[in-house]
């Protein structure tokens, strides 16, 4: 009998063990762009690839992937001008090399729809670095010198495209100060700590409408402690935190940030 009481204490330890203290959980693994501890034991605490960051706390981010400046006030925010065009240049890390396929894939879903070019860095002060990491994660806007772009291992095009979309001084949709009317934050669901990710920022909105579908809205889990909705959207049907392809606003926001009905649009060399 005492041994019986033993047992039960025993898996009710190991079993009863809060999500929260899951960080350090030797049991945990990557699969489909997540982090997840394995079957048994308590629900899975949600670590999508653009979170990784800020759970392992190796740098200063916030909403996941948007990495904290040291001085805000060196913010430019937009890139400017190369001989007349909108042209940002880039580096490719040479440990990133074999991503450079996926690089290039990201920055032309920006290119083919906007006026906005990407040309190899040659002798510019100001350029994006693509260097790896076990997460993605991007400034918000021009800071720069060289300026990090963060690769990891679960960061796919999409994913990549949304970081240079940040880069390009584009927030996450779903911290609009209109976004409530559109989305339910649930809290509850929410891991602790992490509850300032989903906190409203002022910010100019171009006129357009809040988008559901924006490449730059979280998924519906992010920052779960237990698997549940964190975010729901108020239209039935609609799923939030795709990473395929650039919306229609998303296209339109960045033409209208970098007036792109003014410019011609930049040619890449053959």
């Amino acid at each position: 009998m005492l041994w019986s009481l033993l047992l039960v204490s025993w898996v009710c330890e190991v079993h009863g063990v809060p999500v929260n203290t899951l960080k350090g959980h030797t049991d945990l693994q990557f699969d489909d762009g997540n982090i997840n501890s394995l079957k048994s034991g308590p629900p899975p605490l949600k670590r999508p690839s653009e979170t990784v960051l800020d759970f392992e706390g190796d740098f200063a981010v916030q909403e996941g992937d948007v990495i904290l400046p040291r001085d805000r006030n060196a913010v430019k925010q937009l890139w400017e001008e190369v001989d007349g065009y909108m042209s940002v240049p880039y580096e490719i890390d040479s440990v990133l090399e074999h991503r450079t396929e996926h690089i290039l894939k990201a920055l032309k879903m920006i290119s083919e729809k906007t006026c906005i070019g990407f040309h190899p860095h040659t002798n510019e002060t100001d350029y994006l670095h693509f260097e790896f990491s076990n997460g993605c994660a991007s400034y918000v806007g021009c800071v720069g010198g060289e300026q990090p772009i963060l690769v990891g291992p679960l960061c796919s095009v999409g994913n990549i495209c949304h970081e240079i979309l940040h880069s390009l001084g584009l927030h996450h949709e779903h911290s609009r100060q209109d976004r409530d009317e559109y989305i339910t934050i649930v809290y509850e669901n929410i891991a602790s700590g992490k509850e300032d990710n989903f906190m409203e920022k002022a910010g100019n909105t171009l006129g357009l409408d809040y988008d559901l579908e924006s490449i730059l809205h979280y998924g519906d889990n992010y920052f779960s402690r237990n698997g549940k909705p964190t975010i729901r959207p108020k239209e039935n049907g609609v799923k939030i935190g795709q990473r395929t392809h650039l919306s229609y606003l998303d296209v339109q926001r960045l033409r209208k940030l970098y007036q792109c009905g003014k410019r011609q649009k930049y040619q890449a060399a053959p």
